[in-house]
């Protein structure tokens, strides 16, 4: 790193302030999403999804950061107070919890992301920031923002957009932009059947991730202009990034410049969790030996709440009854005597004897009776398994119980149990 792109790094984050946008319903995740929203849902054991989003703002130098809530917030704002309060604002540093206020009439939610934000201007002014980060506060990656923000200066336009290189028989399924040469963004296409390839890789489209670097007054001014347009829906993919792109004022910012932590020969890691399979594949994930989410690197901690809590404990050595985990995670709190396999456990869960859980993710406070087989299962917090149970060997009992992806996992909530009594 050259001496003024290091300058850069260390000033430019403490001229910018990053704004969460956490309001999501996340609604294919279905029950997981009955009582908290998508970034308050618990993810790899200890952490909920927007804590990823919060490190990577501490860890890259950013310590002003706005959190807009909406829906199901109680969770995610409780999370916020107990995990995120510890940040300094007299040295000008803090964490602002922004809920929806119906600021535009006692009917109104916000109505688009970008909507969200204008709804925030008077906050946003009294931060006197000279740039503007916008992040989605349900994605699961490490990013140095700093970074992103000095290749923002770089490029010399308003407007600089997160894009994730992805194979373009994938990229149909995403946000895809079309750059030249300089990274400009020439076209956005949404979800486009035939996605434009990067200039050089054809096989590979760029994909938006949702992530977005502004000058201050050019944000609040596109804002001004959009809040005005009656045929607007007020959001920043459909709307204000769009426009930018047709006005020429936006580039694109490869993931690949500023990811954390990617391996040689390994794909820079970004996921977004908002399905129950991709939940699940992301969490079996950090059971790997070797996955390719690194929660161990403390050169980028990710940062949470977690209650004081003793070791995990296994319990019994008896030729049938002993606690064993094979490639399995298990915090604190925990207890088990039954066996596990490529298993995730949360906080304070218990597996009693002659159970057998497998290829599965229990949230914290799960409680697995005697004799319960599970197999690639997500289970919600506070379940309580009946001994004896047995999920994930007969496809259609499971669909007929639970909520059972085409992938053959299954989500198993209190109330799903309580029918079954």
């Amino acid at each position: 790193m050259n001496s003024d792109l290091l300058a850069q790094t260390l000033d430019l984050p403490k001229r910018a302030v990053a704004l969460v946008l956490a309001g999501g319903r996340g609604s294919r995740l279905h029950n997981l999403t009955d009582t908290r929203a998508k970034p308050a849902v618990y993810f790899g054991g200890k952490f909920r999804i927007i804590d990823f989003a919060l490190s990577n703002c501490l860890n890259s130098g950013i310590r002003r950061i706005g959190v807009i809530t909406q829906y199901k917030s109680h969770s995610l704002l409780r999370h916020l107070q107990r995990g995120w309060a510890f940040m300094k604002t007299e040295m000008n540093e803090f964490v602002d919890l922004l809920p929806a206020q119906q600021r535009i009439d006692e009917e109104s939610w916000y109505r688009g992301t970008a909507d969200a934000v204008s709804q925030n201007q008077d906050i946003l002014d009294s931060y006197g920031a000279d740039y503007v980060v916008v992040l989605a506060g349900d994605h699961v990656y490490k990013m140095n923002y700093a970074l992103m923000l000095a290749d923002h200066v770089a490029l010399g336009r308003p407007c600089t957009v997160g894009c994730i290189e992805v194979p373009r028989s994938e990229a149909s399924a995403f946000g895809v932009m079309a750059i030249d040469g300089q990274r400009r963004i020439v076209d956005f296409v949404e979800k486009p059947a035939d996605p434009p390839a990067m200039p050089g890789r054809p096989d590979h489209a760029l994909a938006s991730m949702g992530i977005y670097v502004f000058d201050a007054a050019f944000l609040y001014e596109e804002l001004r202009r959009d809040m005005a347009d009656p045929n607007s829906s007020h959001d920043f993919g459909k709307d204000i990034i769009p426009r930018i792109v047709r006005e020429g004022n936006a580039d694109a910012h490869p993931f690949s410049i500023s990811c954390v932590g990617t391996e040689e020969g390994r794909d820079d890691y970004w996921r977004d969790v908002g399905t129950i399979d991709a939940y699940w594949d992301a969490n079996i994930d950090l059971t790997a030996t070797h996955p390719q989410l690194n929660l161990y690197d403390r050169r980028w901690p990710i940062l949470t709440y977690q209650p004081q809590l003793p070791p995990g404990k296994f319990v019994h050595n008896q030729d049938d009854r002993r606690g064993l985990a094979i490639e399995s995670l298990v915090s604190g709190g925990c207890i088990v005597s039954g066996q596990l396999f490529r298993t995730l456990l949360f906080s304070s869960v218990r597996v009693h004897s002659y159970s057998r859980v497998e290829w599965s993710v229990l949230l914290p406070h799960v409680q697995v009776g005697r004799g319960v087989r599970l197999h690639r299962a997500v289970v919600d917090r506070g379940v309580e398994l009946p001994d004896g149970l047995v999920v994930g060997e007969d496809a259609a009992a499971d669909a007929r119980r639970f909520f059972r992806t085409s992938n053959g996992v299954t989500l198993i909530t209190q109330a799903m149990i309580d029918r079954l009594t």
